[in-house]
């Protein structure tokens, strides 16, 4: 019978285990678009369709669009159950996380 993951996790040195534990938070952060993210969120495209107020070939328009409005991409996030953050990089200044953007209510 084959060991587990835990099990061969706790024969490693510890430095490793935490390189390992490392790099797979950074790929689990990492979301290759919004039907990824949909999917991590473990909603169909008509429970979004629902929650956005359209119908089910709209979500799987969004979904497949490369160029979206702020305000669509923050209204799928929502819709998803998570919130929208954007975060700007400047050489020099660190970074900056922009709010108000894509926000219909202001």
């Amino acid at each position: 019978m084959g060991r587990t993951h835990s099990e061969i996790m706790a024969t490693l040195p510890e430095a490793r285990r935490h390189r390992i534990e490392a790099r797979t938070a950074a790929l689990v952060g990492d979301v290759e678009g919004l039907k990824a993210l949909r999917q991590l969120a473990a909603r169909s495209q008509e429970q979004m369709a629902v929650s956005l107020g359209v119908k089910q070939p709209s979500v799987h328009k969004i979904e497949r669009q490369t160029d979206l409005y702020l305000s669509t991409l923050r209204r799928f996030v929502e819709a998803a159950g998570g919130t929208l953050e954007l975060r700007v990089e400047l050489p020099g200044k660190g970074v900056m996380h922009l709010t108000g953007i894509g926000d219909l209510n202001r």
